[in-house]
């Protein structure tokens, strides 16, 4: 059996968890190791009869998995493999292997999660999509958990703006929950990864997402919470992360609106309370803010019309008098305070004293 393999068997192995096995793998030396010892030697070593039995069971299931990950186009990636994530390894029980169908890259070493309630407002799924297209337009991948409301809008976010963004699975990588998520698990795919420390074939089951929000933040530099009532399993995942050492932000909503009281009680215990995605950036990753204001600058160049655009050209980098923005552009007067306003409505430039108007970075 190929070391692979052996790392594949120890976590199908019932009755034990990926703490338990990695002090059994540094005990014995190698995965393949553990499985070849004898019941005396495994129990010596303080592995409970149950663990025994079921490692005894894990040969036979890591064959049977090999051909379903296969059937279902997705890679293996065991805690001994240099692709497997480096954050993530350094949590104090990381998953002993990942199933992956699409790609995990260096690139998505700099992440940040983005949860918060499957039952979400217009406002939370707003604010997670400008979230997660900021992360992305800096170079950030997105990690979230594919579930509906705040952790789709993450997703969808990040793919718009072009940008990687990483599903965590409480199900087998070859099962999409929900189901009506299977385009956008597609997609996802093709951007980023759907990863899963389940066997394929795995349902969704209450006790599974506790354990994939481990994940989810253990993949992360930082995680956002956004939306989530006060026994939200984004709380988990905020817990997870405290105990990870990694950052917890959490955003703001109205007074006494139940779906808000978990952000509010984190900010309470402590997390940094997030108001625009350049904090997390300069919190995290502050080499990374030129990157951000160039992609933001790039999406809004394209939106802008071509007058728009003639008018932003004609207030350079310092700004000008409106008069003079007037004649650069040689549009009417009303016309040209038209598209100023425009621009300014927008956030693309601010007016300052003295009727001058300047643009603003990105």
């Amino acid at each position: 059996m190929s070391e692979r393999l052996a790392w594949l068997a120890l976590a199908l192995a019932p009755d034990i968890g990926p703490r338990a096995a990695c002090v059994l793998v540094e005990r014995f030396g190698t995965p393949d190791a553990v499985l070849d010892a004898s019941d005396a030697a495994l129990l010596a070593a303080g592995a409970t009869s149950a663990a025994v039995a079921g490692i005894r069971r894990g040969r036979a299931l890591a064959a049977v998995e090999a051909a379903r990950l296969a059937r279902a186009d997705a890679t293996l990636v065991t805690l001994a493999d240099a692709g497997y994530p480096a954050r993530l390894r350094q949590i104090p029980d990381p998953p002993l292997t990942l199933a992956v169908r699409g790609t995990l890259a260096d690139a998505d070493e700099p992440a940040v999660a983005v949860v918060g309630t499957r039952r979400a407002s217009e406002y939370g799924r707003r604010v997670a999509d400008e979230i997660a297209r900021g992360l992305a337009q800096a170079g950030i991948a997105v990690v979230s958990g594919l579930a509906a409301g705040i952790d789709a809008a993450a997703h969808r976010g990040a793919l718009a703006a072009g940008g990687r963004t990483i599903a965590v699975l409480g199900t087998g990588v070859d099962r999409v929950y929900p189901s009506w998520h299977v385009e956008l698990a597609r997609a996802i795919a093709a951007q980023g990864a759907l990863v899963s420390e389940f066997a394929c074939g795995v349902e969704p089951r209450p006790h599974h997402f506790p354990r994939r929000n481990r994940v989810i933040s253990g993949l992360s530099l930082g995680t956002v919470v956004i939306e989530a009532a006060e026994q939200s399993g984004s709380l988990i995942t905020a817990a997870f992360a405290v105990q990870q050492n990694r950052q917890v932000y959490a955003v703001p909503g109205p007074l006494g609106v139940a779906g808000h009281r978990g952000p509010h009680r984190l900010i309470q215990e402590g997390a940094r309370l997030l108001t625009r995605v350049e904090e997390i950036v300069d919190d995290l990753v502050p080499q990374l803010r030129p990157r951000l204001v160039a992609g933001r600058a790039a999406a809004v160049a394209a939106t802008l019309t071509a007058p728009e655009q003639r008018v932003l050209d004609a207030l350079g980098a310092d700004g000008r008098h409106v008069d003079d923005v007037i004649r650069a552009v040689a549009l009417p007067p009303g016309p040209a305070l038209e598209l100023l306003l425009a621009l300014e409505l927008r956030g693309i430039v601010r007016q300052l004293p003295g009727k001058r108007f300047c643009r603003l970075a990105a």
